[in-house]
């Protein structure tokens, strides 16, 4: 046939609308691709889809890494979910896509009809029941069905939640090894997450295997930079798994130290202002616990006083009242034992430091809470020379410590009666010979 006829042309073009109408017809949900970095990240991005395209694929390998990308235009929701600005994240989605649908459901599951997301989610449709679950719009969690990979392991972490907060530790812990093996050589970085809630999982529950379940999710997130504060929270949990257990082996206190440390080289205050904290307070009360065989341990004292001094920047007696109190305390201990030139003005911050305590520490509420930091300040006060202060301290804490039958405390403060009567004594007997 003469390609310059009309009828040629007339195939052609029917040609051509029918690849049009072919295109028309992608299923919705290609406008997700797979694997998807789902639970990796903290909420809300652990619960947002990466759509499909080729601005996008280097950003999705890059948080399966574990890795904070160069976040594309189109990623700015996700940027913000990062960044924990809600609000601009869902002023950012604007498409009408099942995609965008549904991650602007992760931030207001108000604004889309759950039932016509999921259907229209397809694969991706159990995610609404996760969502719903987390949120608490629902008891009951995502049931896995057909779910694989990813997929499975977000369904399987979620009735894992449902499992502990129901007390039944065993089956959330086998759950989240089940949700391990579901995304195994699919992203070692999620692994690392499952893992490191397994562990915190068997550690609170007492089972032999939590230490060697945080090194094996410590080892799974090495390099994930972009998971640096996931990192810092099992290294924190560690050190006070060992830091509990050195009360029977005291040897685990050297083992713990190298976490707390870790934590605290991998975040910074602004990042995760209470794990930071806890960190310092926590590697603080290791060091003046730790006994003191040789002079050069002492350095430890001041390194712990300084630690403590970092955690009240954000345990403030207004927002953390308890860790607050628990911090002053142990600073002026430190300050008590530490040597240094100026052993008189860390006395004396010290009973200052006791006396904030002691206004935090009602008779009522912690009788012996209260005896005991009378006790502590009525020595400096005793070392400091002020002994009129210091009886009235002690006599304080000795009448809580007889009233609640702590016999060994109360035979402590009265050899410190003992000393400051000698030295009362002593000086009068001084004056006396001036005169």
């Amino acid at each position: 046939m003469d390609p310059s006829t009309g009828d040629e042309r007339d195939v052609l073009t029917a040609e051509s609308i029918s690849v049009s109408t072919d295109a028309d017809l992608v299923d919705p949900t290609a406008l997700a691709v797979r694997p998807q970095p789902l639970g990796a990240f903290p909420l809300p991005l652990g619960y947002m889809l990466i759509p499909v395209g080729p601005d996008t694929e280097e950003a999705r390998l890059a948080l399966l890494a574990g890795q904070v990308p160069e976040w594309p235009a189109v990623l700015r929701a996700h940027e913000l979910a990062l960044a924990g600005d809600r609000d601009g994240a869902l002023a950012a989605l604007s498409g009408d896509d099942p995609v965008s649908r549904y991650n602007r459901f992760v931030m207001d599951p108000d604004s889309e009809d759950a039932n016509e997301l999921r259907s229209a989610l397809g694969d991706f449709g159990v995610l609404i029941d996760v969502v719903l679950f987390a949120l608490g719009r629902t008891d009951i969690p995502p049931q896995l069905g057909t779910a694989d990979g990813e997929l499975a392991a977000l369904v399987l972490s979620t009735q894992a939640s449902k499992a502990f907060n129901e007390g039944a530790e065993a089956l959330a812990t086998s759950l989240l090894d089940q949700a391990v093996d579901a995304v195994e050589g699919v992203s070692k970085p999620l692994c690392g997450v499952l893992l490191g809630a397994a562990a915190s999982i068997a550690a609170h529950a007492g089972t032999p295997d939590a230490y060697r379940r945080f090194e094996t999710a410590l080892a799974a997130l090495e390099g994930a930079d972009g998971l640096r504060v996931t990192r810092a929270e099992l290294h924190l949990n560690l050190a006070g798994l060992l830091h509990e257990q050195a009360a029977e082996r005291p040897e685990l206190l050297n083992a713990a130290i190298p976490h707390y440390h870790s934590a605290l080289q991998l975040v910074l205050r602004e990042e995760a202002p209470l794990l930071w904290a806890s960190a310092h307070a926590n590697l603080a009360t290791a060091y003046l616990t730790m006994p003191m065989t040789e002079a050069s341990d002492q350095l430890r004292l001041g390194v712990a006083a300084q630690s403590l001094r970092s955690a009240l920047k954000v345990y403030t007696r207004e927002d953390h009242p308890e860790q607050w109190a628990s911090v002053q305390l142990n600073l002026a201990n430190s300050l008590v034992y530490t040597p240094s030139k100026h052993q008189a003005d860390n006395l004396v911050e010290a009973v200052e430091l006791y006396e904030a305590v002691l206004e935090a520490r009602d008779r009522d509420t912690d009788p012996l809470g209260r005896a005991r930091v009378l006790a502590n300040q009525g020595n400096v006060l005793a070392h400091l020379g002020a002994f009129d202060q210091a009886k009235a301290k002690l006599y304080e804490a000795r009448f809580i410590f007889e009233e609640f039958g702590d016999h060994d405390s109360m035979r402590t403060v009265r050899g410190v009666l003992d000393e400051v009567a000698r030295h009362t004594t002593l000086n009068r007997t001084d004056d006396a010979g001036q005169e």
